[in-house]
């Protein structure tokens, strides 16, 4: 009988939200996160087939050479950014991917952008941690009606929150190293410089893509220039933001706060700094966390792995890290 893996089921849903028994096969769901290469080693050597969250799990070549048995990579998401493609294909591991939907792809990680800078804006974090330990009224925040949203990032996810930014009479405008004035005016936006977003925002939305050029584009730098009134949102990708020089800023009281989905540890250590700071509302990566977008996911794995061992495997990922058909 085939041995299935599912990694990183944090909530332990995945085998009631998609008919794992077409496969015939042990399915075992890892509600823990694995760590490192050893400890991860140990935990899958004897499995054929591994399904992956997403980037919660990396697979470097030093991981794959301690996996003899694995045949299969099913990843939830159209990109490899979490492996080694080549040292897939040199250990005869086949990789495959998911594909989303408008609806959980475009609004499930806007959705939480907003709740966490209605949370930094309003103070609701701290007011929550206030009410269940007996307190009444500590802080006062902000109304966002005719404040200014700097959204970093103009694209699918950008588009959204600057509609819901529309709702709340704020005044938008947005940079990214590719947006054009025409794009940002479309989406409602104003085209203005990095130095200008950071200078004028109320809040910073982040929302772009992390890849080679863009890893660490929002810099100390960039942080200083900011409010102390202001706040600042990531639910894109921690690597974006220079994360010590954040922490600092954040503990100075530089600015009012952060909204934080993403960091550039997952999961974020017990002992992280940002942990113990109040300004702070922390999320552990929930962008993508919602039923509806969870259950295409592990229904695509099925497919995925049915396919594959009907010799017909389908949204194989080739050698540059992206799907096919």
């Amino acid at each position: 009988m085939v041995k299935i893996g599912i990694l990183d089921d944090y909530q332990n849903v995945a085998q009631r939200l998609a008919d794992w028994s077409v496969l015939n096969a042990e399915v075992v769901s890892f509600d823990r996160h694995l760590g490192g290469i050893e400890t991860a080693a140990a935990a899958l050597k004897d499995f054929e087939v591994l399904c992956s969250m997403r980037e919660r799990m990396p697979f470097p070549r030093a991981l794959f050479e301690r996996l003899p048995k694995l045949k299969l990579l099913s990843i939830t998401g159209p990109w490899a950014q979490n492996l080694d493609v080549k040292a897939a294909q040199d250990h005869g591991v086949t990789v495959v991917g998911t594909r989303g939907n408008v609806a959980s792809d475009v609004h499930s990680t806007p959705e939480l952008a907003w709740g966490l800078i209605m949370s930094a804006a309003r103070q609701i974090g701290r007011e929550n941690i206030s009410m269940h330990a007996g307190g009444w009224q500590h802080t006062f925040g902000f109304m966002l009606h005719k404040r200014t949203i700097g959204i970093v990032g103009l694209g699918t996810i950008g588009k959204v929150i600057a509609g819901y930014a529309r709702a709340f009479g704020m005044n938008i405008i947005a940079w990214s190293p590719n947006l054009t004035a025409e794009r940002a005016e479309a989406a409602g936006a104003k085209l203005v410089s990095k130095e200008e977003l950071f200078r004028q925002a109320d809040v910073v939305s982040i929302s772009l893509m992390l890849s080679d050029k863009t890893r660490g584009i929002i810099t100390r730098g960039d942080l200083e220039l900011m409010k102390p009134t202001a706040v600042l949102v990531n639910t894109s990708r921690g690597r974006l933001i220079d994360e010590p020089a954040l922490v600092d800023i954040l503990q100075a009281g530089r600015i009012a706060g952060a909204g934080l989905d993403v960091f550039w540890e997952e999961p974020l250590p017990a002992d992280h700094p940002l942990r113990a700071l109040d300004n702070v509302v922390l999320t552990p990566h929930l962008g993508y966390v919602t039923e509806e977008t969870y259950r295409l996911f592990f229904t695509q794995v099925v497919e995925n792995i049915k396919a594959f061992y009907a010799g017909k495997p389908v949204r194989v990922i080739d050698h540059t890290g992206v799907m096919g058909a």
